[in-house]
């Protein structure tokens, strides 16, 4: 979960384990695993997490790679299995914490201007895990779409769904007036599709928008309000994937709008893909939640394997938008580049925001150091034949082809080989509604 745009679960959810905060946790958990924490603060870093774990007799990094490897179910188990806590102590717990008002004059005065911000003349909010759901509401309940795109329509962190995060974001921003130049509800191209099939009206899920800023929330008022089964999510995704031009007046304006976006996109036949081109393109962005970096066998840019992909990452890692990926020292591959062309990784992405193209970052790289084309061919050849060289990256590479790919087990042996498939495969899943 990305909480750079969107707040951990409510303190007061006990989804997880039946205990309040342990949702919250573990949204936090897998930020902080990803690097997507943004203000937020997690484990011994936060009081609140700090005194849940004493309480659950659990330490942070154990919750941490639990809370990353397992589901909520499967960590809601654990949790109640490694504290031992019986279902009366969780109980009174939970009413303790729900009630428990600021401890400190400080948090009193935290209270007193939120509710002045975010709820002026509300006298009910009193507790501290209500000060906390009011400070993320009113921090995430808008979304500005004049300075960046929403989310692509192949998104599913909302109830399993296509579609609807994209729609959800533009909710917000129609509420507070900050849409720019997209449209919302029944104006709109996707958003009658998707909210028709729930039995939705515009305004009840700007509403539902409005007031769950988190995904997971809003997903459960969603299925809760619409009471749609997994296999019927499922088969609308796989549908709604699919759905491209259906007479020659639309054909035309598809074939058109690509045309102006980008000539050389002639795999683009439906919508969910002209919308992520005319996102990035529109606001000039490199989204790798939308579509893989390019490849790292990729010369192009100053003859070095690895730097167009590198240029990707980064600029997607400046925008905030990296996806599952990893940039710069997180990545071995990445690492090794910036070794070889002499740059740290937070100088090569400062120099991507003062050069725009690849030309420019490739003369901005030849200005750190030249290479001889000798070295760069004894480094580009040593890149692609990089691999795992002890048991453990071994074994670690052969999981990661089984889980893309079985087939190919045993054929693959390169990190460059493994990267490839793991693009293609995640996002032909991901534009296959999976």
């Amino acid at each position: 979960m990305d909480l750079r745009i969107q707040p951990p679960r409510r303190p007061s959810n006990a989804g997880v384990a039946g205990v309040v905060g342990v949702a919250r946790m573990a949204d936090k958990a897998r930020a902080h695993d990803r690097g997507t924490l943004g203000d937020y603060l997690y484990g011994d870093d936060s009081g609140q997490d700090k005194a849940l774990l004493e309480y659950l007799l659990i330490s942070a990094e154990a919750f941490e790679k639990a809370a990353t490897e397992m589901d909520d179910e499967a960590l809601g188990r654990w949790t109640l299995e490694q504290s031992k806590r019986t279902p009366e102590e969780v109980a009174a717990f939970n009413r303790e914490m729900l009630g428990r008002e600021p401890g400190t004059e400080r948090m009193k005065a935290v209270l007193k201007e939120r509710v002045a911000k975010f709820a002026p003349g509300r006298t009910d909010i009193r507790a501290a895990f209500q000060s906390q759901e009011l400070d993320d509401w009113g921090n995430f309940r808008e979304k500005d779409l004049t300075s960046g795109p929403p989310r692509s329509a192949y998104c599913r962190d909302v109830a399993g769904a296509v579609g609807l995060a994209r729609v959800a974001e533009k909710a917000r921003a129609w509420r507070c007036g900050k849409l720019g130049e997209y449209n919302y509800g029944d104006d709109a191209g996707l958003d009658p599709r998707v909210l028709g099939w729930l039995g939705l009206s515009q305004e009840e899920f700007a509403e539902a928008a409005h007031q769950n800023p988190n995904d997971v929330e809003l997903g459960a008022w969603v299925l809760e309000r619409t009471k749609k089964t997994p296999e019927e999510v499922a088969a609308f995704n796989r549908q709604a994937v699919k759905a491209g031009p259906v007479n020659d007046g639309q054909r035309a304006y598809l074939r058109d709008a690509v045309q102006k976006l980008d000539p050389s996109r002639t795999d683009i036949t439906g919508w969910f893909k002209m919308t992520d081109l005319d996102d990035e393109k529109t606001f000039g962005v490199v989204d790798l939640r939308r579509r893989p970096p390019r490849s790292g066998y990729r010369t192009d840019v100053a003859g070095i394997a690895g730097l167009a992909r590198l240029i990707d990452k980064g600029r997607a890692s400046n925008a905030g938008m990296l996806g599952e990926y990893l940039y710069g020292d997180d990545s071995g591959i990445d690492r090794r580049v910036l070794q070889f062309i002499g740059v740290t990784a937070q100088a090569f992405a400062e120099a991507l925001k003062a050069c725009p193209t690849d030309a420019e970052v490739a003369g901005w790289v030849r200005g750190q150091g030249p290479k001889t084309p000798a070295e760069v061919v004894t480094f580009n050849d040593e890149m692609v034949r990089l691999g795992p060289t002890a048991d453990r990256g071994r074994e670690y590479l052969r999981n990661t082809v089984r889980r893309l790919d079985p087939s190919k087990t045993e054929a693959i042996r390169t990190w460059f080989e493994v990267m490839d498939l793991d693009d293609r495969v995640t996002f032909e899943r991901l534009w296959a509604g999976e």
